[in-house]
C-alpha cells in the first residue's frame, strides 16, 4: 500500500527512491510493483491534467438511481467524461469537461438528469493552479499521455527533442499542480484493504483546515488531497470497515469542517478522448506559450 501511494502520488518516482522511504530495495520494489499489475490491482499508469489548463472548465456530478451507462449517455450531450467512480450503494460520482458557459452547461445538464437523483452539482475550481505551458511541453505530455514512466531517453528519441530538454521539460511538469503522473488502480482487486474518500465541506479557513487533516489523518492518505473551492476530497485506505466509520466520525469534527460524506470507490477511470483531442488543437495553435491561473 505504500508502494502504491507513492505511484498514484507520482508514478515517475525511481524505484529505489520508494524503497529508500519506505525500507526496501529498489529491486523489491519494482517486482512488487510487477506483481501488483499482474494481479490488476494496478490497472494503468496515467497522466492527470486539471482541464483547465487546456482551456476547459470542469463540472462535477454526484448522482443516484440510474445505471452508469445511461448517466453517461445524457451527460455526454454536454461534455466529455473526466473521470468516472461508481461508488457502493448506487452512488456515482464523476466529471466532465466542457469549452465555454459553464453555468448554462451546468443547467443543460441539470435537465438532462431530471429523471436522475442529483446529490451535488459544482463547478470545480483550485485556486492555486497555475501552469505555463509551451509547445514543447505539449509535444511531451502527447507522448506521455501513452506512457508516463517513459525514460527520459526513449522519450527523446520518439520527440527528436534532447534529452536535456526532455528532462527540463518533465521537471517542470512534476512540478505543475495540475499535472499528475499517476495510475489507476482497481479497490475490487486489494484485498484486505479498501480504498475509500471522504467529500468534506470546508466554508472558510481552508488552507487551516487542510493542514489540521494532513496532521491528523496522514497515515490513512492514499493520495494527496484534492482542494478545489470550498471542498476538500481526502483520498484514504483501511484494513479495516468499521474503522472507515471511526474516521470518517473524526473527519466530521474536525474545526472548520462543515460537513463529510463518504465514498466508497467500485471502480475508476480517467477517460482521455477529451484530453488527447484537446492536444491536437493545441499542437495546431500559434501560440507558443498556454498561460493558465486561477486567483482566489
Amino acid at each position: 500500500m505504500q508502494i502504491l501511494s507513492h505511484l498514484v502520488d507520482n508514478c515517475r518516482t525511481p524505484d529505489r527512491q520508494i524503497g529508500k522511504e519506505i525500507g526496501i530495495s529498489g529491486v523489491s520494489v519494482k517486482s512488487r510493483i510487477q506483481k501488483m499489475m499482474k494481479k490488476k490491482i494496478i490497472g494503468e499508469f496515467a497522466l492527470k491534467i486539471e482541464p483547465p489548463v487546456l482551456g476547459y472548465s470542469v463540472l462535477y456530478f454526484v448522482v443516484t438511481g440510474k445505471e452508469l451507462d445511461d448517466i453517461l449517455s445524457k451527460i455526454r450531450l454536454v461534455g466529455e467524461p473526466f473521470f468516472v467512480v461508481p461508488c457502493v450503494g448506487g452512488v456515482t460520482v464523476c466529471s466532465i469537461v466542457v469549452k465555454d458557459n459553464p453555468v448554462q452547461k451546468m443547467e443543460l445538464a441539470k435537465n438532462l438528469l431530471r429523471d436522475v437523483r442529483v446529490l451535488s452539482i459544482f463547478e470545480a475550481k483550485n485556486p492555486e493552479i497555475r501552469s505555463d505551458l509551451t509547445k514543447t511541453d505539449i509535444e511531451i505530455i502527447d507522448i506521455l499521455l501513452k506512457d508516463p514512466r517513459l525514460k527520459i531517453e526513449e522519450i527523446a528519441k520518439l520527440s527528436g527533442f534532447s534529452t536535456k530538454t526532455v528532462a527540463r521539460s518533465i521537471e517542470k511538469l512534476q512540478n505543475d499542480e495540475a499535472i499528475q503522473f499517476t495510475l489507476i488502480y482497481d479497490p475490487r482487486e486489494m484485498g484486505g484493504y479498501i480504498p475509500f474518500a471522504i467529500l468534506t465541506a470546508v466554508p472558510r479557513d481552508i488552507k487551516k483546515t487542510l493542514q489540521k487533516l494532513k496532521k491528523e489523518f496522514s497515515a490513512y492518505f492514499l493520495q494527496r488531497p484534492f482542494v478545489h473551492m470550498n471542498y476538500i476530497v481526502l483520498f484514504m485506505f483501511s484494513d479495516n470497515l468499521f474503522r472507515i466509520d471511526d474516521i470518517i466520525q473524526k473527519v466530521s469534527v474536525v474545526e472548520g469542517i462543515q460537513a463529510a460524506d463518504l465514498f466508497i470507490p467500485k471502480s475508476i477511470t480517467f477517460p482521455q478522448k477529451w484530453v488527447k483531442d484537446a492536444i491536437e488543437q493545441t499542437k495546431k495553435s500559434k501560440k507558443l506559450h498556454l498561460m493558465y491561473e486561477i486567483h482566489s
